[in-house]
């Protein structure tokens, strides 16, 4: 089966939506634990919810492997020093349970298979759209769309804010098109944060590259704000309804601000 299901817009922005797949290869279905089968941690129903990007003429990358099999948004390295993170090959969920059976976690040669099999084709294709876009505008629009559960003690304290925005400390966007965002995000109905708990992952950090015209930002969304969490992660239209004329707003100034400041 195809990795990814892309679609190409009219506009500089590229959407990433690298954790929202729910396919499981045969070989990893095998191996999982009855945890690990239930595919907590994904990015649900994000395709949904952002429903009105083909309208906007924006390109979509979404994922059609879970992140179980592998992370798109990782590549190995430590994104949060001191804090607790999962792996490329996540081996426990969000809530700590083992995702595999006793004795079947990836080792190196398997996680390595699943990079160049699953891991690597997203990353070519994400890359390859940047450079068409910015061959043509001459500059590129990257977001990269994720969501998250409300209260997750290992990676937080409390209830996360509604819209949490990364742009790396500043380095993958300019300060100016961030801060816009988070003005937008904090006029609206729901709280908001620029680089706290999440500042981005692997997408936001590789690829934006602000002073080579390449502008990524991350919008990790608590999933409360438009569905219920447990226990069998239904999406919800009416707090969707609510929530996505912030999300096109926040998009829409993404698309039309200044972007020659660095």
């Amino acid at each position: 089966m195809p990795g990814f299901h892309f679609t190409q817009g009219s506009t500089p922005l590229l959407v990433s939506m690298p954790h929202v797949g729910t396919a499981l290869a045969p070989e990893v279905e095998r191996a999982l634990s009855d945890a690990g089968l239930q595919l907590t941690d994904t990015d649900w129903h994000l395709d949904q919810l952002y429903d009105f990007l083909e309208d906007m003429g924006v390109s979509t990358l979404i994922a059609y492997y879970s992140r179980t099999v592998i992370d798109l948004n990782r590549d190995g390295s430590v994104l949060y020093p001191g804090q607790s993170e999962t792996e490329l090959c996540p081996t426990s969920g969000f809530d700590n349970q083992p995702l595999y059976q006793a004795g079947r976690s990836p080792d190196q040669r398997e996680i390595q298979r699943r990079k160049e099999t699953y891991w690597q084709p997203y990353h070519d294709k994400l890359d390859a759209e940047l450079n068409r876009i910015k061959d043509h505008y001459g500059y590129a629009l990257l977001w990269d769309a994720h969501s998250i559960q409300a209260q997750v003690p290992r990676f937080f304290d409390g209830q996360l804010p509604d819209l949490n925005l990364g742009s790396g400390d500043g380095t993958s966007c300019s300060s100016e098109l961030a801060q816009g965002l988070l003005s937008i995000a904090t006029s609206s109905p729901y709280d908001a944060v620029l680089n706290g708990r999440f500042k981005g992952g692997y997408i936001t950090r590789h690829y934006g590259e602000p002073d080579q015209g390449i502008h990524a930002i991350q919008l990790e969304i608590s999933q409360i704000t438009y569905m219920d969490e447990t226990p069998d992660f239904d999406f919800c239209e009416k707090r969707a309804a609510r929530l996505r004329p912030t999300l096109k707003a926040m998009i829409d100034y993404f698309l039309t601000a200044p972007r020659h400041k660095k």
